[in-house]
């Protein structure tokens, strides 16, 4: 079903034609953070192995498997530096990301459930004053406890001089959240509209978020007249609002499918 008009919580207009670079999620990443954001990728964490209990003899005693011994990560390289106010570079971002994350917490989750936190942006922090070392602020989000964190690098010494936790405060979705908002819909039963006009407009079934182009942002609840009960805790929780089209060709309305990412549901609104 080809749609025009405004998305009502994100700042993109539908045209009636086909945008360019239409590869899929190519540019979901309205407000993903400002140039300069490096996205991560999420992944599940190892799991731990149980000891076995092994007998020997006729006074078999249970004898445990010893865990490995704890690892040190080594101290990521420093590679490509940027000058003064200069925008920071690919290996900055990728060094000032290790470091913050050092040592990760297993209890933290990404938007996947699997081990985080979820990488939401990195940025050059503002200088101190009479002090010309760079430093990168890094946003993760954890969503076992639904709280933001941010921690402030010495790119100089390698070292986390800040770090913060809040709660209730949303920045703008990263495109890895937009994929996994998109995933939601379609397992979703009110992802079935969608699909059907997907085979409307290409006389194929959608069975993969790589045959679309999406973008997005956060459901904000303070802008809506009327919020549904299911999604009163967004805010709290992290929920977002896609726009998704056919990859070079028609809009698909999608705007209508609120996607909580801390509850894993979606809820049609209006």
């Amino acid at each position: 079903m080809a749609v025009t008009g405004t998305a009502v919580a994100v700042a993109i207009s539908l045209p009636g034609a086909a945008g360019a670079d239409d590869t899929p999620g190519g540019r979901a990443a309205v407000g993903a953070g400002a140039a300069g954001t490096a996205g991560s990728t999420g992944a599940s964490g190892a799991t731990g192995q149980q000891g076995t209990d092994g007998t020997q003899g006729g006074d078999a005693q249970a004898q445990g498997t010893a865990p490995p011994p704890a690892t040190v990560a080594p101290a990521a390289a420093e590679g490509e530096k940027g000058v003064g106010s200069d925008p920071l570079t690919d290996d900055e971002l990728a060094r000032a990301e290790t470091l913050a994350l050092t040592p990760p917490a297993a209890a933290q989750q990404n938007v996947e459930g699997g081990r985080g936190p979820q990488h939401l942006g990195t940025g050059l922090a503002d200088p101190l004053p009479g002090d010309g070392t760079r430093r990168a602020e890094v946003r993760f989000y954890d969503y076992g406890r639904d709280e933001l964190i941010t921690r402030t690098v010495n790119l100089a010494t390698g070292k986390v001089e800040k770090s913060a936790v809040q709660r209730g405060v949303q920045p703008s979705a990263h495109p890895e959240e937009l994929r996994e908002a998109l995933e939601l819909i379609l397992a979703s039963p009110l992802g079935k509209g969608v699909k059907e006009d997907y085979k409307d407009a290409t006389g194929k079934e959608l069975t993969s978020t790589g045959q679309l182009w999406f973008n997005g942002d956060l459901y904000r609840t303070y802008r809506e007249a009327s919020v549904p009960a299911q999604l009163t805790r967004c805010g709290e929780h992290r929920c977002v609002r896609l726009v998704t089209k056919v990859l070079n060709g028609a809009w698909i309305d999608t705007r209508d499918l609120i996607v909580d990412l801390s509850a894993r549901t979606v809820t049609r609104v209006g």
